[in-house]
């Protein structure tokens, strides 16, 4: 059985149409990997995400050691991605990312997960490294929702 990833963005969603995307791709739990489960997005601050996704049969986890630093996020709000990505890999030797890993590695064995973050397109986010560390790991398939 090959296990299936997905990533999925909010940036020009609403949520209704994150959660039907999640529901076409059969995702059994979104893995949050934003530092800061906040948003000024209606419906994508934690508790009300976790909320909504609970209500249409999709679990919900925020491993927030998975998520950019503050350096990296202005870095990647500026542009600056190459840059984003170097701090955020250098965060991922912490150990906490480094356990928050392993869970979300152990979670995607198991279930459909998608790794929830802001931008729109993973290229530019630091939810596609998250993706290719699991996918190295565990073997799955990534798919950009």
């Amino acid at each position: 059985m090959t296990h299936k990833l997905a990533t999925i963005g909010y940036e020009q969603a609403t949520l209704g149409d994150v959660i039907d995307r999640l529901k076409a791709a059969s995702v059994e739990v979104v893995i949050d990997v934003r530092a800061v489960a906040a948003s000024r997005r209606a419906g994508f601050s934690k508790t009300l995400l976790a909320g909504s996704l609970k209500q249409a049969g999709i679990d919900y986890l925020h491993l927030r050691d998975l998520g950019t630093p503050k350096p990296g996020r202005q870095a990647a709000r500026a542009g600056r991605i190459a840059e984003m990505h170097e701090i955020f890999r250098a965060h991922l030797e912490e150990p906490a990312a480094q356990v928050q890993l392993a869970q979300a590695c152990e979670v995607a064995k198991d279930r459909t997960a998608a790794l929830l973050c802001y931008e729109a397109e993973a290229a530019g986010c630091h939810r596609a490294i998250v993706a290719d560390l699991i996918k190295d790991r565990i073997g799955c398939e990534v798919t950009d929702l």
